[in-house]
């Protein structure tokens, strides 16, 4: 039998947290170990309970979930964090960028949405709402204006295929699912995926993405 996704659920929200723990039950490769009021009472539950993916909220009492966020990776940096946040928190996403997360979720993301970013995390994979994205490429626009320079452009020469695969990933794709929609291996697209970081010089898929965005090598639909 398969192990279960541990997951770990941090919203101030009772209401919240009951209903994405009702939806996670339901999953049969999934378990819900605990739930957190606050940033501090995550940090604290994350070491007790030590699950595989904590689902983050940003606006919590005591401690944000940017801080708590950072507290996990630091001290449990094999702990995946999938972030929930609303469209007035983007002030928060270049932080939560640098942190590590392995997710980034809008509230008002349907479930299979919410499903599809924790299975990918528990993967070592990440997920990326295109609206987030564009937020993120937003900041990123503001901070080189404000130094007088234009975002970076550049294919930094990926082949045709790895932009291909770029695309995908930026769209929240997992491994498989790149692979069945370029009609290659799975093991082909990881290759690609480990090309792709040399030649961007980042480490994980989100990085990956958010580098394609600014450099202009791919565009996400914002109406997705």
């Amino acid at each position: 039998m398969a192990k279960k996704i541990k997951v770990l659920i941090a919203d101030d929200h009772q209401v919240v947290r009951d209903g994405l723990s009702a939806i996670l039950q339901t999953k049969d490769d999934i378990m819900v170990v605990g739930e957190a009021r606050d940033g501090v009472e995550a940090v604290e539950k994350t070491r007790q309970l030590q699950p595989d993916v904590v689902l983050m909220d940003i606006s919590m009492p005591r401690l944000n979930g940017v801080e708590a966020t950072r507290r996990i990776k630091e001290q449990f940096p094999d702990v995946r964090v999938v972030v929930l946040t609303m469209y007035e928190e983007e002030e928060y996403i270049f932080d939560l960028v640098k942190t590590g997360v392995s997710g980034y979720l809008l509230k008002n993301s349907d479930s299979a949405l919410i499903v599809k970013a924790i299975r990918a995390a528990a993967k070592g994979e990440s997920f990326l709402h295109p609206t987030v994205a564009g937020k993120i490429l937003t900041e990123f626009t503001n901070m080189a204006e404000n130094r007088g320079k234009k975002p970076a452009k550049g294919k930094a020469d990926l082949t045709e295929r790895e932009q291909g695969v770029l695309q995908q990933i930026a769209e929240g794709k997992t491994n498989k699912e790149i692979g069945n929609q370029l009609s290659i291996s799975e093991k082909t697209v990881k290759n690609h995926v480990r090309n792709i970081f040399h030649k961007l010089d980042v480490f994980d898929r989100t990085q990956a993405a958010i580098q394609a965005i600014r450099r202009g090598i791919i565009r996400l639909d914002m109406n997705k």
